[in-house]
C-alpha cells in the first residue's frame, strides 16, 4: 500500500538496531521530483503568486464600474475583456483567485492535521476506539457533500461562513479513513514491533515514528482536496449561496457571465479556463507524487 515507507524524515528509530529503515529505503527510491510535479508546482506556483500580488499587478480595479466599455473582447489593455458593467475581468480573476486560494486553504488544511492524527490513533490502537472514530466519520461522509453544506449555508446564510463550516464538518473523515488504513500496515512493520518491544509509550510511537509515514499519502491526496473545494466554493457561490457580489469570486464571475455567452463569452469562458488550468496543475502534482510514492513503497 502506497505510504507505507513514507519519506526520508523518519530515518528510523535512532536506537533500535532494527534492519528496516523507512528513511534508507526512502533514499533508495530517488530524491529527484518527477517531471510532472515540477511542471505542476511552476503552473500552480505562479499562478498563486499572480493571486497573491493581486493588488500590485491587476491593471485595474476589481470593482471599478464603466458603463462606456461594457462587454468588450480581450484586448490588450483589457486581456480577459471586460463585463457587463465595464469591468475588467482579468483584475477581477485575479482578486477573486486571491480570495479562492485563501478559502480553500483554510478548508483543506485545517482538518487535514486533525484527521491524520484521528486516523492514527484508530489504526493504532484498534479496538473501541478504532470503531467509534471509524464510525463517526462514516456518518459524516454518508451525507451527500454538497447537500450537506447547502443546508449548512441555509441555517446561518449566505457567504463564506456556511461554507467553511459545512466543509470543516466533513472533510477531517476523508483524512481520519486514509490515515487509519495506512496505520493498520504501518504498526505491523518491524520498527513499529521494536518500539513496542522496547516500552515507548503510544504517543512516541504514534508521532515520532508514524505520523510523519503517514503524511505523505494525506498531502498527496490535499492536492485533489484543494481542487475539490475550489470547485465546491465556486459552485455554491454560482448558484448564489456563497461569496455575494460585488466581491470578486470565480464562481460569481462564471455566473454574471452566463447570460452573454452569446455575445460576451469571454466574462465566463476565460474564467472558466483559469480555474481548469489550476486544477490541471495540481493534477499534474498529485498524479506525480503518487507515482513517486509507488515506487518508493515497491508497488
Amino acid at each position: 500500500m502506497s505510504g507505507v515507507m513514507g519519506t526520508g524524515s523518519v530515518s528510523a528509530v535512532s536506537d533500535v538496531p532494527v534492519d528496516v529503515n523507512p528513511g534508507r529505503a526512502a533514499r533508495t527510491g530517488g530524491r529527484r521530483l518527477p517531471t510532472s510535479v515540477l511542471v505542476g508546482a511552476a503552473i500552480v506556483g505562479l499562478m498563486a503568486l499572480a493571486a497573491v500580488l493581486a493588488p500590485w499587478i491587476a491593471p485595474h480595479d476589481p470593482n471599478a464600474l464603466d458603463f462606456s466599455a461594457q462587454l468588450r473582447p480581450p484586448s490588450w489593455s483589457n486581456w480577459m475583456g471586460t463585463d457587463e458593467n465595464g469591468r475588467d475581468v482579468f483584475s477581477r480573476v485575479l482578486f477573486g483567485f486571491r480570495l479562492d486560494l485563501a478559502v480553500v486553504a483554510l478548508i483543506t488544511y485545517l482538518p487535514l492535521p486533525v484527521g491524520l492524527l484521528l486516523g492514527a490513533v484508530a489504526g493504532y490502537f484498534g479496538g473501541w476506539t478504532e470503531t467509534i472514530i471509524a464510525r463517526i466519520g462514516d456518518v459524516m461522509l454518508s451525507f451527500p457533500f454538497m447537500v450537506l453544506v447547502i443546508a449548512i449555508v441555509g441555517l446561518v446564510g449566505p457567504g463564506l461562513k456556511g461554507v467553511m463550516v459545512g466543509v470543516l464538518v466533513v472533510s477531517w473523515a476523508f483524512y481520519a479513513r486514509l490515515a487509519r488504513a495506512d496505520m493498520l500496515v504501518i504498526k505491523e512493520l518491524p520498527y513499529m514491533e521494536a518500539c513496542t518491544v522496547l516500552g515507548y509509550s503510544a504517543p512516541r510511537a504514534i508521532f515520532r515514528h508514524a505520523i510523519p509515514n503517514l503524511v505523505r499519502n494525506c498531502f498527496v491526496f490535499s492536492t485533489i482536496d484543494v481542487m475539490g473545494n475550489l470547485l465546491l466554493l465556486a459552485s455554491v457561490s454560482y448558484i448564489g449561496l456563497g461569496v455575494q457580489p460585488p466581491t470578486a469570486e470565480l464562481g460569481t464571475i462564471i455566473a454574471g457571465g452566463q447570460p452573454f455567452l452569446l455575445n460576451g463569452w469571454w466574462v465566463a469562458t476565460l474564467p472558466g479556463l483559469f480555474l481548469v488550468l489550476f486544477g490541471v496543475g495540481l493534477g499534474l502534482i498529485g498524479e506525480g507524487l503518487s507515482d513517486q510514492q509507488h515506487r518508493r513503497s515497491g508497488g
